[in-house]
């Protein structure tokens, strides 16, 4: 994205190789903020969920989900939120991209009342929780069976815009204990996908594709 400029060179080649200039540019003037605005505010704090893409130096994307109890998810100041990191499996696939690339987009979505989501991308940074916490002194302690934040992700909003319902499903909660924090492996889905079982790599499980077909794949895939 250039400077002043919203959205991408690419999405605005195709923007016109596919004739949508017109329904792009409304779009544009009508949702796209450099800012979350009241409604936006209001919307960050009732949702229990988000989803984080991130991509390395290199652009090899991840997408991972954030939950939490409503407002987990915690608006600083109209053009700044944070969201805390737990400890988890010790990967750190999204703090290690963002610690290569701060370019972060984040996707909220209200699956269960207004059927509706929001997207915000920005540039984030790692903070620790004491660091963060000594200089906002009403950030969200979540301690629900030990659940501490280790540290936090402050993102830096550049767009929010609108992710509109007509593909949301809706969806009904019901009561479900959660087990934040646990390291019980069956209780924390095990080996549901056999991936210990499983072949690392699939260069001899692709029988019905080309092997020009599966070379071009490999040189515009992730690893």
């Amino acid at each position: 994205m250039q400077m002043g400029q919203i959205g991408s060179a690419g999405e605005r080649t195709l923007q016109v190789e596919y004739g949508t200039e017109d329904r792009a540019a409304k779009f544009y003037s009508d949702q796209v903020l450099d800012h979350l605005n009241p409604t936006m505010i209001d919307f960050v704090g009732r949702q229990e969920l988000a989803f984080v893409a991130t991509a390395d130096a290199s652009g090899e994307c991840d997408n991972s989900l954030r939950a939490g109890a409503p407002g987990f998810m915690h608006v600083i100041d109209p053009k700044t939120v944070a969201y805390p990191e737990y400890r988890g499996n010790g990967v750190m696939a999204s703090l290690g991209n963002i610690r290569e690339n701060p370019h972060v987009g984040i996707m909220l979505v209200d699956f269960v009342h207004d059927l509706i989501g929001l997207h915000v991308n920005g540039s984030a940074r790692i903070v620790e929780d004491a660091d963060l916490r000594s200089e906002i002194p009403d950030l969200p302690a979540d301690h629900t069976k030990g659940r501490v934040p280790e540290r936090w992700v402050v993102v830096d909003v550049e767009e929010a815009y609108i992710h509109c319902r007509k593909h949301i499903p809706r969806m009904a909660p019901v009561p479900h204990h959660r087990e934040w924090g646990t390291d019980d492996v069956k209780r924390k889905g095990g080996d549901y996908f056999e991936a210990k079982s499983t072949l690392r790599h699939d260069e001899e499980l692709r029988p019905g594709v080309s092997a020009d077909f599966a070379a071009a794949q490999a040189g515009t895939s992730g690893s």
